[in-house]
């Protein structure tokens, strides 16, 4: 039995309620988090790999424990190559330095805007070297999400083809080299799955508020951990109020409960298969849909969005030929939904050589259509939880229910936090107390040594 360690806050056969999702923060800030993870379990778990998520815990402390109980190293990750990871980049290094077993990261990408300008630099390129040469000592070669990455690593030394290669995302893969998006007439009447992010521009969140208005049976599907929050306990609002962009319980989408948040990838699978059309300014809000079946529009907004976008053939419309005059139907009529199943194969048979160039077992090593997928026997016998839906939907009972088992939870952890501060200021008065001391010993001994230089005998 090989036992593998990953990069989740969550195993597919977790049945976390929210409370604890949002407490301990299992979805890394967005839910998205989850489907790359999924399609990585899904591939990676055949009958003779167990696979064990690690909750986000990657303390270099912890290199011992992991060498002596794990056979591999998984780390998929999103854009990881940003400012704001630059620490976590770092604390990776340090781990990564100590393990003794391969590392795979299957799956990583630069932030920067739509048009970046590779040849100025960033200000983590450093920590990007570092890491990155840390997982090659550990693996052959590390999978991109996508070209604008290649470019950026390739600008840092590092050689294309050899020590990295574009994959794009695992999420992708999730159902292995076959995608179906179906048919379907898309009507005024048409389920409509909505998604959006707070960063895109105006003409993109004006666009999307009006095409909820042309499609008036339409679900919005956030991602962000604060939408978690108030979708579960009703506050607080995720933002100051806007006039394009659902941010508190009295918005009219909370208020006619047409949202849903999803605690597992399944049933959110199951929720957009019978849906008519996915659209919105969300990554895998639409690849969800995407490996679903189902029609999807994405609008990106970044590089990271736009070369995952261009490598997988994903129906999109660039943000900036949305326009005040744009609508929703416009849109569909110039659509071809059926792009992302032209490059799926060849982009399918690339990402199972990177997976066998790494040396990793999978369930497609003798066919590409597997009789058994393990992970989903193992899903068969387990009840998954149903998404999630505001406060403004529940009975009375209900929303005690939630209040009386979210809030404790809260409590206790800001009681830890409060309590681990405490010990931390404490450790750090007893360090500076403990370094006073030596400093007052030397430069007492130091004032003994020259009085004696000038002492008269």
């Amino acid at each position: 039995m090989k036992n593998i360690l990953i990069r989740s806050g969550i195993s597919p056969l977790d049945t976390f309620d929210a409370p604890h999702m949002i407490v301990n923060n299992s979805i890394g800030g967005n839910v998205g988090n989850l489907v790359y993870a999924y399609s990585v379990f899904r591939t990676l778990m055949t009958e003779e790999t167990t696979i064990t998520p690690d909750y986000y815990n990657y303390d270099p402390k912890m290199a011992d424990e992991i060498n002596e109980k794990y056979d591999c190293y998984i780390i998929p990750l999103a854009d990881a190559f940003r400012k704001q990871f630059a620490p976590s980049l770092r604390k990776y290094t340090k781990l990564i330095k100590k393990l003794k077993i391969p590392v795979v990261v299957i799956g990583v990408g630069l932030r920067a805007p739509f048009e970046p300008k590779l040849n100025e630099g960033f200000p983590f390129d450093e920590d990007v070297k570092a890491f990155v040469s840390a997982v090659l000592e550990k693996s052959n070669m590390i999978g991109l999400r996508g070209e604008i990455t290649s470019k950026y690593l390739s600008g840092l030394g590092f050689r294309e083809g050899i020590d990295h290669t574009v994959i794009g995302c695992p999420s992708m893969y999730t159902f292995g080299r076959e995608l179906n998006i179906r048919e379907t007439n898309i009507t005024k009447d048409s389920v409509v799955c909505v998604n959006s992010s707070k960063l895109s521009p105006k003409n993109v969140l004006d666009f999307i508020t009006r095409s909820t208005e042309e499609f008036p049976n339409h679900y919005f599907i956030p991602q962000w951990m604060k939408e978690m929050i108030l979708i579960y306990a009703g506050s607080p609002s995720v933002a100051k109020s806007s006039d394009n962009y659902p941010v508190k319980m009295s918005d009219p989408i909370y208020m006619n409960n047409r949202v849903r948040f999803f605690l597992n990838v399944p049933t959110w699978l199951d929720f957009l298969r019978q849906a008519d059309l996915s659209f919105g300014a969300r990554l895998h809000g639409n690849i969800t849909a995407t490996i679903a079946g189902t029609p999807s529009i994405l609008i990106p907004k970044d590089a990271r969005m736009r070369e995952l976008a261009e490598y997988h053939n994903l129906t999109h419309v660039p943000a900036n030929e949305i326009t005040d005059e744009t609508t929703l139907t416009d849109l569909i009529e110039k659509s071809d939904f059926k792009l992302p199943e032209k490059n799926q194969a060849k982009n399918f048979d690339h990402f199972i050589n990177f997976l066998n160039k790494n040396n990793l077992d999978h369930i497609y090593k003798n066919n590409h259509t597997p009789e058994r997928i393990p992970l989903e026997d193992k899903l068969s016998e387990i009840e998954l939880l149903s998404p999630i839906y505001p406060v403004s939907g529940c009975s009375l009972e209900e929303m005690v229910e939630r209040w009386e088992k979210y809030y404790p939870l809260i409590e206790e952890k800001e009681a830890k936090a409060k309590k681990n501060q405490k010990n931390k200021l404490a450790e750090k008065d007893k360090t500076i107390k403990k370094l006073q001391g030596t400093l007052n010993r030397k430069s007492v001994r130091m004032a003994l040594k020259t009085a004696n230089m000038f002492r008269v005998k």
